[in-house]
């Protein structure tokens, strides 16, 4: 009986705008109430003393949100203040979104370590050491020579970020492992083994457990024991690790597994058998953004070929594309008739979800500066410039990365609450938009 309240009280979610990355458990990126259909500017910004890549969370008036400073920030919700900063414990970027559950806020570092934090004191609760945490790496990744060198992969950006269900914390880790803990203790509950590094972020639906690995396999797991139910097989390349891994995070609904692939496409796949209902191909453009999915439609982004689309939900087919002049990496979120989504040249760009078109855009502070001179003057990414090589090896990747953190990119993904979007930055600073 004493157990049973345990996990009732465990199962029942904060006061939140949205309290976890994309929304919900099932990462379906739909919000419940609408945000701005016209843009009246910043309604605040918090600066942090690093680029911003992971996404916010909010839950009773406070934005929680990583930085690749090393800390997780509160930030009142209606002033913009920070109420308290967590550092972790080995200074290492926070790149993985918090969900706050349980009056904790969970989120992993880049040490290696999952963190349960006081939602209100940001006092340490309880942590739990992951094995090891890495970048995807591989020889003559992306085309970048040598073959006898393995290369770390900059384009890895993101960490896993935890879902809680049941009385339960599950995330994924860079050792290849997808990892449940008890949420109020951190004992480990069970691990299971992939055969890559795990950086998308498990969706858990209907007591089971489903997250893409770089091993090129979707994964179905028993929420309860870890037990593998099915495994689905993407695209590989074996020769310059390119076309291959999940960096996107699977969303469910009705029945439905969607999920991006950087084999360049995105894919429908059966929530019980796991078997292809439909693959959506992007002409090798990464889909490294998490789908949103409402009405029977799914909406998500590319990185090559700088485009943001929706399709049919049943059937694959396009409803409508749009040129986003960006790499999309950002996961878009649903919120009324509107869809927002990030783009990789500081624009957070607001569509109507119908018809796809671009009603409004909001241009960071990064982006306005473009101190490198990256962006084109029509706001697109120059290519030519952010992929000029000079070494001719893996440094010119490096270089590429660091020009598109110039513009204040936007690869962290909305999340809507009260007619506001937050969202953060390269830029180094939270966004509140209205």
């Amino acid at each position: 009986m004493i157990r049973a309240l345990v996990v009732l009280l465990l199962t029942v979610p904060a006061t939140m705008g949205q309290a976890t990355f994309h929304g919900d458990a099932a990462r379906t990126g739909v919000y419940a109430t609408a945000g701005p259909q016209q843009l009246n500017g910043a309604k605040w910004t918090f600066k942090t003393d690093g680029p911003i890549i992971g996404s916010p969370g909010i839950a009773n008036g406070v934005v929680y949100i990583g930085s690749t400073d090393g800390n997780m920030y509160a930030v009142d919700q209606e002033t913009g203040k920070q109420k308290w900063k967590f550092k972790t414990l080995a200074s290492r970027q926070v790149t993985s979104s918090p969900t706050i559950a349980n009056g904790l806020v969970y989120f992993g570092g880049f040490d290696g370590i999952l963190y349960a934090v006081d939602a209100q004191t940001g006092t340490m609760k309880w942590t739990f050491v992951m094995e090891y945490e890495r970048r995807f790496e591989g020889k003559r990744l992306h085309g970048y020579p040598s073959g006898f060198q393995t290369i770390p992969d900059s384009w890895d950006i993101y960490t896993s970020s935890p879902a809680v269900s049941n009385g339960r914390v599950y995330i994924g880790s860079g050792d290849g492992n997808v990892y449940c803990v008890d949420a109020l203790t951190g004992i480990l509950q069970w691990k299971f083994a992939t055969g890559d590094i795990v950086h998308a972020s498990p969706a858990v639906a209907n007591n089971m457990v489903y997250v893409g690995s770089w091993d090129s396999y979707l994964y179905a797991l028993d929420a309860d024991t870890g037990q593998e139910k099915w495994r689905f097989k993407t695209g590989e390349d074996t020769y310059i690790r390119n076309q291959q891994g999940f960096q996107s995070s699977p969303a469910i609904a009705d029945g439905t597994i969607y999920v991006g692939c950087r084999d360049g496409h995105l894919y429908a796949v059966d929530a019980t058998t796991g078997r292809k209902r439909w693959d959506y191909p992007t002409n090798k453009g990464w889909v490294n953004s998490t789908p949103a999915i409402r009405g029977g439609v799914v909406y998500a982004g590319t990185s090559d070929g700088y485009r943001f689309f929706a399709l049919d939900a049943k059937t694959g087919r396009l409803k409508f594309t749009l040129d986003a002049k960006g790499a999309v990496f950002s996961s878009p979120a649903l919120a009324g008739e509107m869809v927002y989504v990030g783009v990789s040249n500081g624009r957070l760009l607001a569509v109507d979800t119908k018809s796809g078109k671009l009603l409004w855009d909001f241009q960071t502070e990064g982006s306005k500066r473009d101190p490198m001179k990256m962006l084109k003057p029509d706001g697109g990414l120059n290519n030519e410039a952010i992929y000029a090589r000079y070494f001719g090896d893996y440094q010119d990747m490096v270089l590429a990365f660091y020009r598109v953190f110039s513009v204040g990119a936007i690869w962290s993904s909305p999340v809507v609450d009260k007619g506001v979007v937050y969202f953060g930055s390269t830029d180094g600073l939270l966004y509140a938009i209205h």
